[in-house]
């Protein structure tokens, strides 16, 4: 690496949503200690909203609308998978290529550590790649010409090692102390501010988000349950708002018919669910992206934890209390049935942790 500090960065994270959000700390790490470099992030197209608003260009000045960098790449890896044969994927990914290469960045930084986000690093042109000493897909790291070996046991805490590796080899003083605590530049969307400020989740409304959907099944509390507690909630004075993504209709209908009309459902794109997010009094979930933005932005959450370990995967930037039985195994197999620790998880506990945070 050289010792001079870079001008123009690259940071490759992808996704998932939950994942971009533990990436932020890291890259307000850089843009603390480098305020007038370049930085560009390469991100898919759908989790674009995490890092620029509808309506805001994707480079430029930095703004509300984009507050944390300078260009936005984005690319639609996993729609290129499935059609990896067509003549369409091959030209979308040859222009990403270009416009990548035509940035001409000093470094890029793969803070996802998968095969194809070192090659899409590599891709890129820049001078000089830098990523995990222990990427989680091993290949990756022949791939890059820095290789960072990472303590901490959150995954923004490695991030940040990373980024503060590469700071400490371009002669950065004072790395060690920048971002403490962890910073979360999210943009703002003034249309959607002003269609949640319109809406019935507005002014001095009191209201719980709940989030029954996951990556897959082994994380997802029981519906019944979130009914429930909707239910509780509401004899709490609290209206509860069910968030579901595309695919996840059938799990939210089944809440609000388990809450008894408690609870009301709706579909959101992730710059409405953000304003929302801002307004709600708590967001009650599993380890899913929306929980992640929660925390990122402030709105206490109550975090139903069983397959995944919360020492990595936890919820940051707020207040929170994680629930997560001593039965629960670590485990990343995408099972359809909730993991039996999950499961011993009660309503009780979890409206507990609601009045913890919230003294109700």
């Amino acid at each position: 690496m050289n010792r001079k500090p870079p001008q123009r960065i690259l940071i490759v994270r992808t996704s998932a949503m939950g994942d971009a959000v533990h990436t932020l700390p890291a890259v307000a790490m850089l843009r603390e200690a480098l305020p007038e470099a370049h930085i560009g992030w390469v991100i898919e197209e759908r989790w674009r909203e995490l890092l620029c608003a509808t309506g805001t260009m994707l480079a430029g000045d930095r703004s509300a609308g984009r507050p944390l960098v300078d260009e936005v790449h984005l690319v639609n890896l996993k729609a290129w998978r499935r059609k990896l044969a067509s003549p369409e994927t091959w030209r979308a990914l040859g222009g990403s290529v270009r416009e990548l290469r035509a940035a001409q960045y000093d470094v890029a930084v793969d803070l996802q550590g998968s095969i194809r986000s070192a090659v899409l690093a590599r891709l890129s042109g820049a001078r000089a790649v830098c990523g995990f000493g222990e990427p989680r897909e091993r290949p990756a790291e022949w791939l890059y010409s820095r290789r960072v070996l990472v303590a901490g046991a959150h995954v923004a805490e490695q991030n940040c090692a990373v980024a503060r590796a590469l700071l400490k080899d371009c002669g950065v003083r004072g790395a060690d102390g920048l971002t403490k605590p962890p910073q979360f530049p999210l943009p703002v969307n003034a249309a959607d501010e002003a269609w949640c400020a319109a809406s019935q989740w507005s002014g001095s409304t009191r209201f719980a988000i709940l989030a029954p959907g996951a990556g897959w099944g082994a994380k997802q509390w029981p519906v019944e349950r979130y009914g429930e507690l909707a239910l509780r909630l509401a004899k709490a004075g609290m209206k509860c708002l069910v968030n579901f993504g595309p695919g996840e209709e059938g799990l939210a209908e089944a809440v609000e018919q388990a809450s008894g009309g408690a609870a009301r459902r709706g579909l959101y794109p992730l710059g409405k669910l953000m304003a929302l997010c801002r307004r709600a009094s708590v967001f009650v979930g599993g380890d899913t992206g929306p929980l992640h933005v929660a925390a990122a932005m402030g709105t206490p959450v109550v975090a139903l934890f069983g397959p995944t370990d919360p020492a990595r995967n936890g919820p940051l930037g707020g207040r929170s209390v994680v629930l997560r039985s001593d039965l629960s195994e670590t485990s990343h197999k995408r099972r359809a049935e909730c993991e039996a620790g999950l499961l011993t998880i009660s309503v009780e506990q979890a409206f507990g942790a609601v009045h913890e945070l919230l003294e109700l």
